[in-house]
């Protein structure tokens, strides 16, 4: 169930971190097609104001390719324009400035733009021609551009006039059947005009007189024609000017390096706050699995304590059953040794008597002991002598010693601990008496006494026994856990309960000759008045 509902919880985290994820990518894509679309519209405006510079530097239509260009470097000196070409009809560059501009048709897509690595190509992003309104009709003639000298347009190709959407000429006679077929358009062309300084001749000269007889007075004044076309034009220059040297669109070529910076500084912020968002889903997941720890540690507590609770019951009534079978186990033994010691009873009986004694004793010694062990540990700390505790144990303990011929000594400095007497006499007893049981005869005992802080001191009780082997190191302090025949298992565990009720420290080193260390550390001194 536990491993269903983590699953579950894991699996939310991971959609809405998708979620999430491609909500970033959605409006990183959005930001980057308004800096896309922010930099075509400045184009444009670019475009259109340039259309608006033209016009006005041709009052008739006509403006000089010197001055125009002059016009364009002008405006290519602006931040973001690097280059600018003017096409006519064909698709041919009329006029130009700044940067080359390539007008592969590869390079073109139909969309009207192109984009580099730090630069833009957009095309006819506004006709330059006559103006058309939303049923087509035309409302303004075509700029032209006059060349400074003669010949022909830079030519750039064909492709490229059918990638901007532009018309390519048609033959002459293709070209006047058209004219005639279209109502108000001019008709045949005539012989051509010669341009320059205002000057004209052939039709065109004769149209320009008519024109000032009819200002004195002369016959009616002759309408300007809706082509457009000057009127010191024919029909078949202007029809030439207008496919070769009108303006019908332009390229214009610019930086792209503030887009480029945006866009890489929103996709770099995207990622960031999809990996923060990655880190909260993983911060979660981590708090939800730390949550579910401890609602699973609360419980195995609390079936800790209630299991606790039982075993102190239990533990409470083992220790009066046993309390309560000492006492007839007394009985047993008096009455034994009578028995053993009467005079007139037979000798096989006195025998058995004493090992009954001898038995009762035994018994009634593991008894007190676990008696001992099942007793609350409260600790009193009083100014205690590490010194004089250690001398009374070694005293008390000095038959044992001295039938096995052990050498017992006591270094360190005198120092004085805040401990309970009776419990500290008692740990330092269960230490030294296993360690005299530890040793062979003519063994070697020590008991070193140091500090390891001005406050605090250290215990230890060394012997150059056999040790404690490696694989049952960690289960020395459990209780009823022993490697002689005749214990009970309960002397460290009641070292350890003392060590605990203290805040002491007991634990095992082996030593480098091969015997054992039991250091008691944590002994805080007591302050001298």
């Amino acid at each position: 169930m536990t491993k269903h509902r983590n699953a579950i919880v894991y699996g939310l985290l991971a959609v809405v971190w998708v979620l999430l994820a491609a909500w970033q990518l959605i409006e990183h894509g959005r930001v980057k097609d308004s800096a896309q679309a922010a930099l075509l519209n400045r184009a444009r405006d670019i475009s259109r104001s340039l259309a608006v510079v033209i016009r006005s530097q041709a009052p008739f239509g006509l403006v000089r390719e010197a001055r125009l260009e002059a016009a364009l470097k002008e405006l290519v000196k602006s931040s973001e324009l690097l280059g600018v070409q003017l096409l006519n009809v064909r698709g041919q560059v009329v006029a130009s400035a700044g940067e080359p501009i390539s007008l592969e048709t590869t390079d073109l897509p139909e969309q009207g733009y192109s984009w580099g690595r730090h630069t833009v190509t957009v095309i006819n992003p506004v006709d330059l021609g006559a103006g058309m309104e939303e049923g087509g009709v035309t409302t303004r003639p075509v700029t032209i551009v006059l060349p400074e000298e003669d010949g022909g347009p830079r030519v750039a190709t064909s492709e490229t006039a059918r990638a901007m959407g532009l018309r390519s000429p048609r033959p002459d006679g293709d070209g006047r059947r058209e004219a005639e077929a279209q109502p108000g358009s001019p008709g045949p062309p005539g012989p051509p005009g010669s341009l320059g300084d205002g000057q004209t001749s052939g039709p065109a000269a004769v149209s320009t007189a008519g024109s000032r007889d009819a200002d004195k007075g002369g016959p009616s004044r002759r309408p300007r024609r809706p082509s457009g076309r000057p009127p010191w034009l024919t029909e078949k220059a202007y029809s030439e000017l207008s496919q070769t040297r009108g303006l019908h669109g332009c390229v214009l070529l610019m930086k792209s390096g503030a887009y480029v910076a945006e866009n890489a500084r929103d996709r770099w912020l995207r990622l960031a706050t999809t990996g923060l968002i990655l880190l909260a889903m993983a911060g979660l997941g981590l708090a939800w699995r730390t949550l579910e720890g401890a609602s699973q540690l609360e419980l195995r507590l609390a079936r800790a304590s209630a299991t606790n609770s039982q075993l102190r019951e239990m533990n409470i009534a083992a220790a009066g059953l046993a309390h309560e079978t000492r006492n007839p186990l007394n009985i047993v033994r008096g009455l034994a040794q009578l028995i053993s010691r009467d005079a007139q009873a037979p000798g096989e009986i006195r025998e058995r008597a004493g090992g009954i004694v001898k038995e009762v004793d035994r018994v009634t010694g593991r008894l007190s002991e676990f008696i001992d062990y099942s007793k609350p540990r409260e600790a009193r700390p009083a100014p205690t002598s590490l010194h004089a505790i250690v001398r009374d144990v070694e005293r008390a303990l000095q038959t044992d010693r001295e039938d096995k011929a052990i050498q017992f000594t006591l270094s360190g400095p005198e120092l004085v601990a805040e401990a309970d007497e009776s419990l500290l006499r008692q740990v330092l007893f269960n230490l030294l008496l296993n360690a005299f049981q530890a040793v062979d005869k003519g063994g070697l005992v020590e008991v070193v006494i140091g500090k390891a802080k001005p406050e605090e001191a250290w215990l230890e009780v060394r012997d150059n026994g056999p040790g404690v082997p490696p694989e049952i190191r960690e289960e020395i302090f459990r209780p009823y856990f022993t490697t002689h025949e005749d214990g009970t298992g309960l002397g460290l565990a009641v070292v350890r309960q003392i060590a605990l009720a203290h805040n002491w420290e007991i634990r095992y080193i082996p030593a480098d000759n091969g015997g054992s260390i039991f250091r008691l550390g944590g002994l805080r001194l007591a302050v001298r008045g």
